[in-house]
């Protein structure tokens, strides 16, 4: 690609400075969003260092951090992967890269990835309380900092490059990696290089379920027999593959004064996707039109494209933090006519139109730009932040499903921390003046037209579009008290009152979304959720032992979900009375068809609660060290009505195994998913699942370079597994069996 003529440029730069490199020294893991370590912060906290996100492996963000206790993932298969913060997911959770928000299309569709690199970072940083109210409106959930070292806020003094390959069994698939970082005439450089290619991944034997067998026995009518050799017995799952190629490019000057710096990256990638809907044609009844559309799909080559550009100049004067943000991103789906072609052969494309989708590209253009005052003194910390920031999200395209929206938000935060006699005090307050705009095209029939002479006239009539516009002004604030109850006893208090406006997805969704196998409907009638959370933590340590459990309770009052609808529902009602035979070729423009599942964006009060907890011992052995753990995540969500909030993890018991001796290091983590069996209407439960994953790690001293060779396993027991928040849990289970080997030399 592109890059590779970069890479090259720039590696001649950098070569003639690492014939005699020097070993780097340790970093302090400190939390990068208040700047310092994290056993001085009180707010619920998860730091997931860069060398162990590298030891297991490539794989999705969501994948990444679902092992840390109240964080699951909601996967699309192993490209796709957003996080789920104690039930709380898509806007209500933001993802940032060193401060500042992501802004990719990851909230418009389940099977969108969040665009990140994670190739060659320092950190991953999960965070909710006081602090994150600095850095992002809305987030409920929490927020999840990505930190990277492309712009370097102090003088590197040691000249470093990096060099990783991997090869992981249960996708055939490799990556490989290069970073580099060293100050030239005063200037600090930084250039990181990261390829991946991963083939369609393995499946247990009979890990793909269809709606004919989770909703009846009549397996002859729907031919599974053949159907079961054709998908199960293939040992893996079609279109799941995926490709990335990443670059990073950072310079810095740092004086006394401060330092200033410009960060370029730019992030390239294609993915298969697994799953399908079908909303062209009439193909049936009820639940089986679904999977009838799906097995017309199958062996249709179906992916995405996605590329990400980033901007960012970022600086500190004394002390105020600037940065500017701009950032173009593009996803783009569309079907390869000849592969299904050379398949299945002309008459599949034939008979049902496959191919004839065109592309459909989901995009946003946004740039943000804004300050941090560090106002604190010897008593507390005080931090003021000011941010504005605008953004447009187009669809377009043959399955376009909402009109683009504009939104522009000016926010200003308040951050403070005292430290008193008794206790510790965190506080934290947001305001945000956010405005959105978009419209809604309705699709309907107009009467008194002679159809043959006036076929476009009729046409011109039958679309009347809305334009909406609003403004929401939103308050919220953040409270945390810590304090020590004894020498090994520590109590910390939270509460929280979050404000948090609608998405455009929310408001002005309006279209067959096939990747989920529904039609989607929002409402501009919906209004701001207001989260109230509450959460108690009691945290132990002492000889070796330590223990924490945090209860947790979270009211929201005008909670917006996602509700699959029942057939008799007046929104079925509707899509019937726009499925007229004289108006077939309207019909499958717009997507108002047989086969998907009508879902509405509806809102009610809604509770959350549930408990985080973790019981170790580290045993200190002549040879090593030995730490044994239990870990149990909770969280349980019910509406105003009684009913289950839709598509929540179920709880989790996780037990853990690690051994460290010398320049080695075993892991061996057992995790028990437990069945989900509280379910929302039109949902089905989902089996529980056991998975063993397993790391043995070895670092070499190469005359004062390094070393990192990890060989790791996962799903040892080739389980089949799926994640109950995923859409499309039955169509496309997690990977089955997987044996790989990673290599991280430092020079």
């Amino acid at each position: 690609m592109k890059n590779k003529i970069l890479i090259l440029a720039l590696l001649g730069v950098f070569s003639a400075n690492y014939i005699h490199s020097d070993e780097v020294e340790e970093v302090v893991v400190q939390a990068s969003i208040l700047n310092v370590t994290q056993d001085k912060i009180g707010d619920p906290l998860h730091i997931l260092s860069g060398t162990d996100i590298s030891d297991f492996g490539t794989t999705d963000l969501g994948g990444t951090l679902d092992s840390l206790l109240g964080v699951t993932s909601s996967d699309y298969g192993t490209a796709v992967g957003q996080p789920i913060i104690r039930g709380l997911s898509g806007s209500r959770v933001k993802i940032l890269t060193n401060g500042l928000v992501n802004r990719d299309v990851a909230g418009i569709g389940a099977d969108h990835k969040n665009e990140v690199d994670l190739n060659d970072i320092q950190q991953i940083e999960v965070v909710r309380g006081p602090s994150s109210l600095l850095y992002a409106n809305g987030a409920t959930g929490g927020i999840i900092n990505i930190v990277d070292n492309t712009i370097a806020t102090s003088d590197i003094e040691k000249r470093l490059l990096k060099l990783g390959f991997e090869t992981q069994s249960v996708n055939s698939g490799d990556g490989q990696s290069f970073s580099v970082a060293d100050n030239l005439g005063g200037l600090n450089l930084y250039f990181s290089y990261s390829d991946s290619s991963f083939g369609n991944y393995d499946i247990p034997s009979g890990a793909v379920l269809h709606e004919e067998e989770e909703h009846h026995d009549d397996e002859d009518d729907h031919g599974d027999d053949d159907h079961d050799e054709h998908e199960e017995d293939k040992g893996y799952l079609d279109n799941s593959d995926s490709a990335q190629e990443a670059t990073r490019f950072g310079v810095s000057k740092v004086a006394d004064w401060g330092y200033v710096g410009l960060a370029v990256s730019s992030s390239e990638s294609i993915f298969g996707v697994p799953y399908h809907g079908e909303g062209h044609e009439d193909h049936g009844d009820e639940h089986g039109d679904e999977e009838e559309g799906h097995d017309e799909h199958e062996g249709e080559r179906i992916f995405s494209n996605t590329e990400s550009d980033k901007v960012n100049i970022k600086g500190q004067v004394g002390k105020v933090d600037f940065f500017f943000q701009d950032s173009e991103y593009s996803h783009t789906e569309q079907h390869a006519e000849e592969e299904h072609g050379d398949e299945h052969g002309d008459e599949d494309g034939d008979d049902h139109g496959h191919g004839e989708e065109g592309p459909t590209t989901f995009s946003n253009d946004s740039s943000e730009f804004g300050f941090i005052v560090d106002l604190s003194n010897d008593l507390m910390t005080q931090k003021v932040s000011l941010n504005s920031s605008e953004e447009t999200v187009k669809i377009f395209g043959d399955e376009a499903f909402m009109n683009p929206a504009d939104r522009e938000e000016l926010t200003i935060g308040y951050f403070a921390k005292r430290d008193f006699d008794m206790f510790e005090v965190s506080f934290g307050v947001r305001y945000d003046q956010i405005d959105t705009s978009g419209s809604l095209t309705e699709h309907h029939e107009e009467d008194g037209h002679d159809e043959e002479d006036h076929d476009e006239d009729h046409e011109e009539h039958e679309e009347e579009t809305t334009n909406y516009s609003f403004d929401s002004s939103n308050l919220s604030f953040a409270l945390d008290l810590s304090r020590p109850l004894n020498e090994n006893l520590s109590l910390n208090l939270g509460y929280s009152n979050v404000e948090r406006a609608p998405s455009v997805v929310e408001l002005f969704m309006n279209g067959p979304h096939l990747a989920t196998g529904r039609f989607e409907t929002g409402d501009v009638n919906l209004s701001a959720e207001t989260s109230s959370n509450f959460d108690i933590g009691l945290s132990y340590e002492a000889d070796n032992t330590y223990a924490s459990l945090t209860i947790f309770r979270n009211d929201t009052d005008n909670y917006i979900y996602l509700m699959d609808m029942h057939d008799e529902d007046d929104h079925d009602d509707h899509m019937e009375a726009m499925d007229e035979d004289d108006h077939d070729e309207d019909h499958d423009d717009h997507g108002h068809a047989e086969g998907l599942i009508a879902a509405q964006y509806m809102q009610q009060n809604a509770e959350l609660n549930g408990y985080e907890l973790q019981v170790g011992r580290v045993f200190k052995l002549d040879s090593g060290d030995l730490e044994v753990s239990f870990s149990r995540d909770v969280v349980n969500g019910e509406l105003a009505d009684g009913m289950n909030i839709p598509r929540l993890s179920p709880a989790r018991n996780i037990y853990s195994v690690e051994y460290t001796m010398n320049d080695y290091l075993f892991d061996l983590s057992f995790k028990d998913v437990e069945d989900q069996k509280d379910v929302a209407e039109e949902e089905t439960p989902t089996m529980g699942y056991q998975m063993l994953d397993t790391k043995v790690v070895k670092t070499f001293d190469l005359n004062g370079n390094s070393l990192r060779v990890s060989v790791f396993a996962n799903n040892l027991l080739d389980e089949v597994a799926r994640n109950h928040s995923s859409f499309v849990k039955n169509q496309v289970p997690l990977p089955g069996r997987n044996y790989g080997i990673r290599f991280n030399l430092t020079f």
